[in-house]
Protein backbone atom coordinates (compact mmCIF):
# COMPACT_ATOMS: atom_id res chain seq x y z
CA UNK A 1 0.00 0.00 0.00
CA UNK A 2 1.37 3.46 -1.02
CA UNK A 3 1.32 6.59 1.14
CA UNK A 4 0.02 9.86 -0.31
CA UNK A 5 3.57 11.23 -0.43
CA UNK A 6 4.92 8.25 -2.34
CA UNK A 7 2.03 8.47 -4.82
CA UNK A 8 2.77 12.16 -5.39
CA UNK A 9 6.43 11.41 -5.94
CA UNK A 10 5.50 8.61 -8.35
CA UNK A 11 3.19 10.97 -10.24
CA UNK A 12 5.91 13.61 -10.57
CA UNK A 13 8.36 10.95 -11.75
CA UNK A 14 5.87 9.66 -14.30
CA UNK A 15 5.23 13.20 -15.55
CA UNK A 16 8.97 13.67 -15.92
CA UNK A 17 9.17 10.53 -18.01
CA UNK A 18 6.34 11.76 -20.23
CA UNK A 19 8.05 15.15 -20.70
CA UNK A 20 11.38 13.50 -21.41
CA UNK A 21 9.78 11.14 -23.91
CA UNK A 22 7.96 14.04 -25.56
CA UNK A 23 11.16 16.05 -25.97
CA UNK A 24 12.98 12.96 -27.25
CA UNK A 25 10.38 12.65 -30.00
CA UNK A 26 10.49 16.37 -30.78
CA UNK A 27 12.58 17.99 -33.49
CA UNK A 28 15.04 20.83 -32.81
CA UNK A 29 12.43 23.46 -33.64
CA UNK A 30 9.84 21.86 -31.35
CA UNK A 31 12.42 22.12 -28.57
CA UNK A 32 13.17 25.76 -29.34
CA UNK A 33 9.43 26.53 -29.32
CA UNK A 34 9.11 24.93 -25.89
CA UNK A 35 11.60 27.51 -24.65
CA UNK A 36 9.67 30.44 -26.20
CA UNK A 37 12.41 30.97 -28.80
CA UNK A 38 10.72 29.59 -31.93
CA UNK A 39 12.51 28.89 -35.20
CA UNK A 40 12.02 31.58 -37.82
CA UNK A 41 14.18 29.71 -40.35
CA UNK A 42 14.93 25.99 -40.45
CA UNK A 43 17.09 24.51 -43.22
CA UNK A 44 18.25 20.94 -43.75
CA UNK A 45 18.82 18.63 -46.68
CA UNK A 46 19.21 15.64 -44.36
CA UNK A 47 16.10 15.56 -42.15
CA UNK A 48 12.96 17.28 -40.88
CA UNK A 49 13.58 19.69 -38.00
CA UNK A 50 10.01 19.50 -36.62
CA UNK A 51 8.49 16.23 -35.46
CA UNK A 52 5.45 16.69 -37.73
CA UNK A 53 7.20 18.22 -40.77
CA UNK A 54 6.53 16.30 -43.98
CA UNK A 55 7.07 19.00 -46.57
CA UNK A 56 9.88 19.69 -49.02
CA UNK A 57 13.44 19.76 -47.67
CA UNK A 58 15.22 20.77 -50.85
CA UNK A 59 14.96 20.86 -54.64
CA UNK A 60 17.38 19.33 -57.14
CA UNK A 61 17.82 20.19 -60.81
CA UNK A 62 18.83 17.56 -63.35
CA UNK A 63 21.66 18.27 -65.77
CA UNK A 64 20.27 16.23 -68.64
CA UNK A 65 17.05 18.19 -69.18
CA UNK A 66 16.81 20.91 -66.53
CA UNK A 67 13.91 19.20 -64.78
CA UNK A 68 13.50 19.64 -61.03
CA UNK A 69 12.05 17.62 -58.17
CA UNK A 70 11.73 18.12 -54.43
CA UNK A 71 13.07 15.80 -51.76
CA UNK A 72 10.93 15.32 -48.64
CA UNK A 73 11.34 13.19 -45.50
CA UNK A 74 10.57 9.50 -45.64
CA UNK A 75 8.16 10.04 -42.74
CA UNK A 76 6.94 13.10 -40.81
CA UNK A 77 9.87 14.30 -38.76
CA UNK A 78 12.16 11.81 -40.49
CA UNK A 79 15.27 11.54 -42.65
CA UNK A 80 15.32 12.77 -46.26
CA UNK A 81 14.15 10.32 -48.91
CA UNK A 82 17.51 10.16 -50.67
CA UNK A 83 16.32 7.31 -52.91
CA UNK A 84 14.12 9.80 -54.80
CA UNK A 85 17.20 11.88 -55.60
CA UNK A 86 19.16 8.80 -56.64
CA UNK A 87 16.40 7.74 -59.04
CA UNK A 88 15.69 11.20 -60.42
CA UNK A 89 19.38 11.97 -61.02
CA UNK A 90 20.36 8.58 -62.43
CA UNK A 91 22.68 8.80 -65.47
CA UNK A 92 23.15 12.55 -65.15
CA UNK A 93 24.31 15.27 -62.76
CA UNK A 94 22.16 17.18 -60.26
CA UNK A 95 22.48 20.47 -58.37
CA UNK A 96 20.74 21.67 -55.21
CA UNK A 97 18.69 24.68 -56.33
CA UNK A 98 16.53 25.42 -53.28
CA UNK A 99 16.91 24.64 -49.57
CA UNK A 100 13.42 25.04 -48.17
CA UNK A 101 12.58 26.75 -44.89
CA UNK A 102 10.65 24.33 -42.69
CA UNK A 103 9.53 27.04 -40.22
CA UNK A 104 6.60 28.27 -42.32
CA UNK A 105 8.10 31.73 -42.79
CA UNK A 106 9.06 31.06 -46.40
CA UNK A 107 12.74 31.83 -45.79
CA UNK A 108 14.03 29.51 -48.49
CA UNK A 109 17.67 29.65 -49.61
CA UNK A 110 18.45 29.94 -53.31
CA UNK A 111 21.45 30.72 -55.52
CA UNK A 112 23.24 33.75 -54.05
CA UNK A 113 23.18 36.85 -56.28
CA UNK A 114 26.23 39.04 -56.90
CA UNK A 115 27.09 41.65 -54.32
CA UNK A 116 30.35 43.41 -53.51
CA UNK A 117 31.85 40.17 -54.85
CA UNK A 118 30.49 38.44 -57.93
CA UNK A 119 30.15 34.71 -58.26
CA UNK A 120 31.53 32.51 -61.04
CA UNK A 121 28.15 32.17 -62.80
CA UNK A 122 27.91 34.00 -66.12
CA UNK A 123 25.45 36.44 -64.51
CA UNK A 124 27.61 36.97 -61.45
CA UNK A 125 25.62 34.58 -59.26
CA UNK A 126 27.37 32.05 -57.07
CA UNK A 127 27.52 28.39 -58.04
CA UNK A 128 25.04 25.81 -56.79
CA UNK A 129 26.14 22.77 -54.79
CA UNK A 130 26.36 19.29 -56.23
CA UNK A 131 23.50 17.14 -54.94
CA UNK A 132 25.83 14.18 -54.29
CA UNK A 133 28.86 15.98 -52.85
CA UNK A 134 28.24 15.28 -49.15
CA UNK A 135 26.80 11.80 -48.54
CA UNK A 136 26.08 10.83 -44.92
CA UNK A 137 23.82 8.53 -42.95
CA UNK A 138 21.43 9.39 -40.14
CA UNK A 139 20.63 6.37 -37.99
CA UNK A 140 21.79 4.22 -40.91
CA UNK A 141 19.65 5.97 -43.55
CA UNK A 142 21.42 7.71 -46.43
CA UNK A 143 21.08 11.45 -46.92
CA UNK A 144 23.03 14.26 -48.59
CA UNK A 145 24.42 17.48 -47.14
CA UNK A 146 25.37 20.70 -48.92
CA UNK A 147 29.04 20.67 -50.01
CA UNK A 148 30.18 24.27 -50.47
CA UNK A 149 33.21 24.70 -52.73
CA UNK A 150 34.82 28.13 -53.22
CA UNK A 151 32.42 30.12 -55.40
CA UNK A 152 29.29 28.35 -54.14
CA UNK A 153 26.68 30.13 -52.03
CA UNK A 154 23.00 30.47 -51.06
CA UNK A 155 21.08 33.50 -49.83
CA UNK A 156 17.71 35.08 -49.06
CA UNK A 157 17.76 38.88 -49.00
CA UNK A 158 14.00 39.17 -48.41
CA UNK A 159 13.63 36.94 -45.36
CA UNK A 160 10.83 37.54 -42.84
CA UNK A 161 10.87 37.21 -39.07
CA UNK A 162 14.68 37.30 -38.79
CA UNK A 163 16.14 39.55 -36.09
CA UNK A 164 16.99 43.12 -37.10
CA UNK A 165 18.75 45.89 -35.23
CA UNK A 166 19.74 44.71 -31.75
CA UNK A 167 16.91 42.16 -31.43
CA UNK A 168 17.70 38.81 -29.81
CA UNK A 169 18.27 35.69 -31.86
CA UNK A 170 19.96 32.29 -31.78
CA UNK A 171 21.23 29.91 -34.42
CA UNK A 172 22.90 26.56 -34.76
CA UNK A 173 24.36 24.58 -37.64
CA UNK A 174 25.63 21.02 -38.04
CA UNK A 175 28.79 21.12 -40.18
CA UNK A 176 31.60 18.89 -41.43
CA UNK A 177 34.47 19.64 -39.06
CA UNK A 178 37.07 18.42 -41.56
CA UNK A 179 36.02 20.53 -44.57
CA UNK A 180 37.11 24.16 -44.24
CA UNK A 181 39.71 26.69 -45.37
CA UNK A 182 41.16 30.06 -44.40
CA UNK A 183 39.25 32.14 -46.95
CA UNK A 184 36.27 34.38 -46.27
CA UNK A 185 33.74 33.29 -45.25
CA UNK A 186 31.94 30.02 -44.59
CA UNK A 187 28.91 31.42 -42.75
CA UNK A 188 25.34 30.54 -41.85
CA UNK A 189 23.14 33.20 -40.35
CA UNK A 190 22.04 36.83 -40.38
CA UNK A 191 23.49 39.21 -42.99
CA UNK A 192 22.93 42.36 -45.03
CA UNK A 193 19.95 42.58 -47.35
CA UNK A 194 22.04 44.36 -50.02
CA UNK A 195 24.80 41.71 -50.40
CA UNK A 196 27.28 44.46 -49.56
CA UNK A 197 29.26 45.45 -46.45
CA UNK A 198 27.18 48.12 -44.72
CA UNK A 199 29.29 48.39 -41.59
CA UNK A 200 30.26 46.92 -38.25
CA UNK A 201 27.52 45.00 -36.50
CA UNK A 202 25.30 44.53 -39.55
CA UNK A 203 25.74 40.73 -39.45
CA UNK A 204 25.44 37.98 -36.87
CA UNK A 205 26.34 34.61 -38.39
CA UNK A 206 28.09 31.38 -37.50
CA UNK A 207 31.55 31.13 -39.05
CA UNK A 208 33.62 27.93 -39.27
CA UNK A 209 37.18 27.73 -40.59
CA UNK A 210 40.77 28.72 -39.86
CA UNK A 211 40.87 32.26 -41.20
CA UNK A 212 43.28 34.38 -39.12
CA UNK A 213 42.75 37.79 -40.75
CA UNK A 214 40.52 39.09 -37.92
CA UNK A 215 40.09 36.95 -34.79
CA UNK A 216 41.35 33.54 -33.73
CA UNK A 217 40.84 30.95 -31.03
CA UNK A 218 43.40 28.66 -29.47
CA UNK A 219 45.65 26.49 -31.62
CA UNK A 220 45.65 26.56 -35.40
CA UNK A 221 41.91 26.06 -36.02
CA UNK A 222 39.38 25.47 -37.30
CA UNK A 223 37.25 27.50 -34.92
CA UNK A 224 33.62 28.39 -34.44
CA UNK A 225 33.48 32.18 -34.50
CA UNK A 226 30.86 34.84 -35.15
CA UNK A 227 30.91 36.91 -38.33
CA UNK A 228 29.66 40.29 -37.11
CA UNK A 229 30.81 42.09 -40.29
CA UNK A 230 34.31 43.48 -40.66
CA UNK A 231 35.44 40.93 -38.14
CA UNK A 232 35.35 37.26 -37.22
CA UNK A 233 35.07 37.29 -33.44
CA UNK A 234 35.92 34.45 -31.06
CA UNK A 235 35.01 36.45 -27.95
CA UNK A 236 35.18 39.89 -26.41
CA UNK A 237 38.63 40.64 -27.80
CA UNK A 238 38.73 41.39 -31.54
CA UNK A 239 41.95 39.41 -31.85
CA UNK A 240 41.90 36.23 -29.76
CA UNK A 241 39.94 34.12 -27.30
CA UNK A 242 42.09 31.34 -25.86
CA UNK A 243 38.89 29.68 -24.64
CA UNK A 244 37.67 29.07 -28.19
CA UNK A 245 39.31 25.74 -29.09
CA UNK A 246 40.41 24.24 -32.39
CA UNK A 247 37.93 21.49 -33.24
CA UNK A 248 38.59 18.12 -34.85
CA UNK A 249 35.15 16.45 -34.76
CA UNK A 250 33.94 14.97 -38.04
CA UNK A 251 30.50 16.45 -37.32
CA UNK A 252 30.37 19.77 -35.46
CA UNK A 253 27.46 21.50 -33.75
CA UNK A 254 28.11 25.26 -33.94
CA UNK A 255 26.03 27.83 -32.04
CA UNK A 256 26.03 31.63 -32.02
CA UNK A 257 23.42 33.71 -30.21
CA UNK A 258 23.06 37.37 -29.35
CA UNK A 259 20.88 39.89 -27.52
CA UNK A 260 21.47 43.44 -26.24
CA UNK A 261 24.78 43.62 -24.34
CA UNK A 262 25.25 39.83 -24.53
CA UNK A 263 26.30 37.12 -26.98
CA UNK A 264 27.75 33.61 -26.90
CA UNK A 265 29.55 30.92 -28.89
CA UNK A 266 28.90 27.28 -28.04
CA UNK A 267 29.81 24.04 -29.78
CA UNK A 268 30.52 20.37 -29.58
CA UNK A 269 30.60 17.01 -31.31
CA UNK A 270 27.37 16.65 -33.28
CA UNK A 271 27.64 12.85 -33.18
CA UNK A 272 27.82 12.50 -29.39
CA UNK A 273 28.28 14.28 -26.10
CA UNK A 274 27.31 17.67 -24.77
CA UNK A 275 27.89 21.29 -25.71
CA UNK A 276 30.63 23.51 -24.33
CA UNK A 277 30.48 27.28 -24.00
CA UNK A 278 33.46 28.93 -25.68
CA UNK A 279 32.38 32.49 -24.94
CA UNK A 280 29.47 34.11 -23.14
CA UNK A 281 29.60 37.76 -22.23
CA UNK A 282 29.64 41.33 -23.48
CA UNK A 283 29.68 42.41 -27.09
CA UNK A 284 33.12 43.17 -28.64
CA UNK A 285 34.53 46.46 -27.38
CA UNK A 286 34.85 47.91 -30.87
CA UNK A 287 32.65 50.65 -32.31
CA UNK A 288 29.53 49.44 -34.09
CA UNK A 289 28.94 46.14 -32.30
CA UNK A 290 26.96 47.37 -29.31
CA UNK A 291 24.21 47.96 -30.13
CA UNK A 292 24.05 45.74 -33.20
CA UNK A 293 22.49 46.77 -36.54
CA UNK A 294 21.46 43.39 -37.91
CA UNK A 295 19.57 43.50 -41.22
CA UNK A 296 17.81 40.12 -41.40
CA UNK A 297 18.96 38.45 -44.62
CA UNK A 298 20.11 34.79 -44.47
CA UNK A 299 23.35 33.45 -45.96
CA UNK A 300 24.93 30.03 -46.35
CA UNK A 301 28.53 29.45 -47.41
CA UNK A 302 29.42 33.09 -48.07
CA UNK A 303 30.09 36.39 -46.28
CA UNK A 304 27.62 39.22 -46.01
CA UNK A 305 29.14 40.99 -49.03
CA UNK A 306 29.08 37.73 -51.03
CA UNK A 307 32.77 37.05 -50.39
CA UNK A 308 32.76 33.46 -51.65
CA UNK A 309 36.26 32.05 -51.31
CA UNK A 310 35.43 29.71 -48.43
CA UNK A 311 34.50 26.05 -48.32
CA UNK A 312 32.58 23.87 -45.90
CA UNK A 313 29.71 21.40 -45.62
CA UNK A 314 26.29 22.16 -44.12
CA UNK A 315 23.81 19.51 -43.00
CA UNK A 316 21.20 21.39 -40.97
CA UNK A 317 20.67 24.67 -39.17
CA UNK A 318 18.07 27.02 -37.74
CA UNK A 319 17.63 30.63 -36.68
CA UNK A 320 15.38 31.60 -33.78
CA UNK A 321 13.44 34.56 -32.51
CA UNK A 322 14.73 35.34 -29.03
CA UNK A 323 17.85 34.32 -27.12
CA UNK A 324 17.70 30.56 -26.39
CA UNK A 325 18.76 29.35 -22.97
CA UNK A 326 21.71 27.01 -22.59
CA UNK A 327 19.29 24.39 -21.26
CA UNK A 328 17.20 24.48 -24.45
CA UNK A 329 20.33 24.29 -26.60
CA UNK A 330 21.52 21.32 -24.58
CA UNK A 331 18.26 19.52 -25.43
CA UNK A 332 18.75 20.43 -29.10
CA UNK A 333 22.27 18.99 -28.95
CA UNK A 334 20.87 15.75 -27.49
CA UNK A 335 18.42 15.60 -30.39
CA UNK A 336 21.22 16.14 -32.92
CA UNK A 337 23.35 13.42 -31.33
CA UNK A 338 20.33 11.08 -31.35
CA UNK A 339 20.04 11.60 -35.13
CA UNK A 340 23.27 9.56 -35.37
CA UNK A 341 25.14 11.36 -38.12
CA UNK A 342 27.79 9.07 -39.61
CA UNK A 343 30.04 8.91 -42.65
CA UNK A 344 29.34 6.73 -45.66
CA UNK A 345 31.04 5.88 -48.95
CA UNK A 346 32.04 8.65 -51.34
CA UNK A 347 32.70 6.17 -54.14
CA UNK A 348 30.72 3.72 -56.26
CA UNK A 349 31.26 1.50 -59.27
CA UNK A 350 34.24 -0.84 -59.64
CA UNK A 351 36.43 -0.80 -56.55
CA UNK A 352 40.00 0.48 -56.75
CA UNK A 353 42.76 -1.18 -54.78
CA UNK A 354 45.17 1.20 -53.05
CA UNK A 355 48.69 0.42 -54.23
CA UNK A 356 47.60 -1.04 -57.55
CA UNK A 357 48.78 0.37 -60.88
CA UNK A 358 46.08 1.43 -63.32
CA UNK A 359 45.54 2.91 -66.75
CA UNK A 360 42.65 5.29 -67.51
CA UNK A 361 41.14 5.06 -71.01
CA UNK A 362 38.59 7.35 -72.63
CA UNK A 363 35.42 5.51 -73.60
CA UNK A 364 34.71 7.89 -76.48
CA UNK A 365 38.03 6.94 -78.14
CA UNK A 366 39.16 3.43 -77.29
CA UNK A 367 42.82 4.12 -78.11
CA UNK A 368 43.36 7.20 -75.97
CA UNK A 369 44.62 7.07 -72.39
CA UNK A 370 45.40 9.68 -69.74
CA UNK A 371 49.12 10.46 -70.06
CA UNK A 372 51.45 13.08 -68.71
CA UNK A 373 54.16 14.88 -70.65
CA UNK A 374 56.13 16.69 -68.00
CA UNK A 375 53.55 18.63 -66.04
CA UNK A 376 50.96 18.51 -68.83
CA UNK A 377 48.20 15.91 -68.53
CA UNK A 378 46.36 14.98 -71.70
CA UNK A 379 45.20 11.94 -73.68
CA UNK A 380 47.35 10.13 -76.20
CA UNK A 381 46.88 7.07 -78.37
CA UNK A 382 48.62 4.00 -76.94
CA UNK A 383 48.88 0.54 -78.45
CA UNK A 384 50.93 -2.58 -77.87
CA UNK A 385 53.64 -1.10 -80.07
CA UNK A 386 53.95 2.13 -78.08
CA UNK A 387 57.26 2.84 -76.41
CA UNK A 388 57.92 1.78 -72.82
CA UNK A 389 58.46 5.39 -71.65
CA UNK A 390 55.04 6.38 -73.05
CA UNK A 391 53.37 3.40 -71.38
CA UNK A 392 54.95 4.39 -68.07
CA UNK A 393 53.67 7.94 -68.53
CA UNK A 394 50.18 6.43 -68.91
CA UNK A 395 50.40 4.35 -65.71
CA UNK A 396 49.22 5.57 -62.30
CA UNK A 397 49.54 4.20 -58.77
CA UNK A 398 46.32 4.36 -56.73
CA UNK A 399 46.94 6.04 -53.38
CA UNK A 400 44.65 6.78 -50.47
CA UNK A 401 43.14 10.21 -51.01
CA UNK A 402 45.50 12.87 -49.70
CA UNK A 403 42.63 15.08 -48.48
CA UNK A 404 40.00 12.43 -47.78
CA UNK A 405 40.80 8.78 -47.12
CA UNK A 406 37.41 7.77 -48.53
CA UNK A 407 38.64 8.76 -52.02
CA UNK A 408 41.86 8.42 -54.04
CA UNK A 409 44.93 10.19 -55.38
CA UNK A 410 46.86 9.14 -58.48
CA UNK A 411 50.66 9.07 -58.38
CA UNK A 412 52.76 8.92 -61.53
CA UNK A 413 54.65 5.64 -62.03
CA UNK A 414 57.58 7.26 -63.83
CA UNK A 415 57.70 10.40 -61.63
CA UNK A 416 57.39 9.16 -58.03
CA UNK A 417 56.03 11.73 -55.60
CA UNK A 418 54.11 13.58 -58.31
CA UNK A 419 50.31 13.39 -58.55
CA UNK A 420 47.51 14.42 -60.85
CA UNK A 421 46.11 17.65 -59.40
CA UNK A 422 43.82 20.38 -60.68
CA UNK A 423 44.81 24.01 -60.82
CA UNK A 424 42.25 26.48 -62.17
CA UNK A 425 40.37 23.36 -63.29
CA UNK A 426 43.23 22.19 -65.52
CA UNK A 427 44.78 18.81 -64.71
CA UNK A 428 48.52 18.87 -64.15
CA UNK A 429 51.22 16.56 -62.83
CA UNK A 430 52.92 18.26 -59.88
CA UNK A 431 55.16 17.16 -57.04
CA UNK A 432 53.41 16.77 -53.71
CA UNK A 433 54.38 19.84 -51.70
CA UNK A 434 52.65 18.68 -48.52
CA UNK A 435 50.18 21.56 -48.36
CA UNK A 436 46.49 21.28 -47.55
CA UNK A 437 45.71 22.95 -50.88
CA UNK A 438 47.70 20.36 -52.83
CA UNK A 439 46.03 17.50 -50.96
CA UNK A 440 42.60 18.84 -51.86
CA UNK A 441 43.53 19.52 -55.49
CA UNK A 442 44.87 15.97 -55.86
CA UNK A 443 41.97 14.00 -54.31
CA UNK A 444 39.30 12.37 -56.47
CA UNK A 445 36.35 10.06 -55.93
CA UNK A 446 35.52 7.34 -58.48
CA UNK A 447 31.87 6.75 -59.29
CA UNK A 448 29.78 4.51 -61.50
CA UNK A 449 29.55 5.92 -65.03
CA UNK A 450 26.66 7.95 -66.39
CA UNK A 451 25.94 6.07 -69.57
CA UNK A 452 27.68 2.69 -69.73
CA UNK A 453 29.88 0.28 -67.76
CA UNK A 454 32.55 2.84 -67.09
CA UNK A 455 33.69 5.27 -64.40
CA UNK A 456 33.53 8.91 -63.43
CA UNK A 457 36.45 10.55 -61.65
CA UNK A 458 35.10 13.44 -59.60
CA UNK A 459 37.05 16.16 -57.84
CA UNK A 460 36.60 15.82 -54.07
CA UNK A 461 36.94 19.56 -53.43
CA UNK A 462 34.76 20.59 -56.41
CA UNK A 463 32.21 17.77 -56.64
CA UNK A 464 30.32 19.34 -59.55
CA UNK A 465 33.51 18.73 -61.60
CA UNK A 466 34.79 15.56 -63.26
CA UNK A 467 37.83 14.46 -65.27
CA UNK A 468 36.97 15.49 -68.83
CA UNK A 469 38.98 15.28 -72.03
CA UNK A 470 38.32 18.33 -74.16
CA UNK A 471 40.44 18.87 -77.26
CA UNK A 472 42.57 16.06 -75.78
CA UNK A 473 43.51 18.22 -72.79
CA UNK A 474 42.35 17.16 -69.33
CA UNK A 475 40.15 19.37 -67.18
CA UNK A 476 37.85 19.02 -64.22
CA UNK A 477 34.62 20.17 -65.86
CA UNK A 478 31.04 20.73 -64.78
CA UNK A 479 27.92 19.85 -66.76
CA UNK A 480 27.31 23.42 -67.91
CA UNK A 481 29.22 26.50 -66.76
CA UNK A 482 31.16 29.56 -67.83
CA UNK A 483 34.15 27.75 -69.31
CA UNK A 484 34.27 26.40 -72.84
CA UNK A 485 35.16 22.97 -71.48
CA UNK A 486 31.98 23.00 -69.32
CA UNK A 487 29.77 22.66 -72.38
CA UNK A 488 26.91 20.20 -71.98
CA UNK A 489 27.47 18.81 -75.49
CA UNK A 490 28.80 15.23 -75.26
CA UNK A 491 29.39 15.72 -71.53
CA UNK A 492 28.51 12.15 -70.52
CA UNK A 493 30.86 10.68 -73.12
CA UNK A 494 33.72 13.05 -72.33
CA UNK A 495 33.68 12.33 -68.58
CA UNK A 496 33.45 8.55 -68.97
CA UNK A 497 36.57 6.42 -68.40
CA UNK A 498 37.51 2.77 -68.31
CA UNK A 499 39.95 2.03 -65.48
CA UNK A 500 42.15 -0.93 -66.34
CA UNK A 501 45.44 -2.54 -65.43
CA UNK A 502 48.45 -0.27 -65.75
CA UNK A 503 50.95 -0.64 -68.56
CA UNK A 504 53.95 -0.56 -66.20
Amino acid sequence: MFSRGSLERASVYALGLVCTASLAAAGPCDIYSSGNTPCVAAHSTTRALYSAYFGALYQVKRGSDGATTTIAPLLPGGVANAAIQDIFCANTTCLITIIYDQSGHGNHLTQAPPGAFSGPDSNGYDNLADAFGAPVTLDGQKAYGVFISPGTGYRNNAATGIATGDAAEGMYAVLDGTHYNDACCFDYGNAETSSTDTGNGHMEAIYFGDCTVWGTGSGSGPWIMADLENGLFSGLSPSNNAGDPSLSHRFVTAIVKGEPDQWAIRGGNAASGSLSTYYSGLRPNVSGYNPMSKEGAIILGIGGDNSNGAQGTFYEGVMTSGYPSDAIENLVQANIAAAKYATTSYTSGPALSVGSTISIRATADTTRYIVHNGSTVNTQSISSSSTRPLKRQASWIVRTGLANSACFSFESVDTPGSFIRQSNFELLLNANDGTKQFYEDATYCTLAGLNREDNLIRSWSYPTRYFRHYDNLLRVASNGGVHTFDTTASFNDDVSWVIGIGFA
